[in-house]
């Protein structure tokens, strides 16, 4: 028999009020209060403290405090990744966030999903979609990524845009919901 979190991973119904999971929760919420804190810390040790949690951390990575996360562990940051002040990411499954990829302050990225029937959410269980974000891809503050989102490589998603689906590569959106509104061409070799 599989375990609530072995299904949460797996991006199958799972009940959250499950005790190992609620204990992974509680470990989140105390990292976060001290990398929070850490406002005034060098890069390079705030650099220390993500390592603690997250699932990977690239080299030269940033991630300006305040943070919030629900597990830590599914998020993945490629080097030279940033992101700005009060992001916020459920990451009830994988979160990619390529190299050099940059995030403006207040963007939330969420893979956490509900059941569409009222009868199915009463239950109480949920389940995740995994987000990827390729590299180089740029996203403005405030923006909104549904779970189950792929961003493709050297993509923009404009300030305040609600992305419901997926973003090409070198696709310029923006809107609610997002649109393309610029595709780069292809390169010429």
């Amino acid at each position: 028999m599989r375990s609530e979190k072995q299904k949460m991973l797996a991006g199958e119904l799972y009940d959250a009020g499950d005790a190992e999971l609620q204990g992974d929760l509680a470990t989140t919420r105390e990292w976060l209060v001290r990398y929070n804190a850490a406002l005034g810390m060098a890069t390079a040790d705030r650099r220390v403290l993500l390592a603690e949690r997250l699932g990977t951390v690239g080299d030269g990575s940033t991630i300006r405090p305040p943070f919030h996360c629900d597990y830590g562990f599914n998020i993945h940051l490629g080097s030279g990744a940033f992101l700005n002040f009060g992001c916020v990411i459920l990451d009830v499954v994988e979160v990619h966030i390529g190299d050099k990829t940059q995030i403006g302050p207040n963007v939330q990225i969420l893979t956490a999903d509900h059941p569409r029937t009222a009868a199915e959410r009463e239950t109480g269980l949920e389940f995740g979609r995994p987000i990827r974000i390729g590299r180089n891809v740029w996203i403005g503050g405030g923006a909104i990524l549904l779970p189950g989102i792929t961003v493709g490589d050297d993509a923009v998603i404009g300030a305040g845009s609600v992305v419901t689906r997926d973003v090409p590569q070198g696709a310029t959106v923006f809107g609610n919901p997002a649109r393309v509104k610029a595709q780069a061409s292809p390169s010429r070799s």
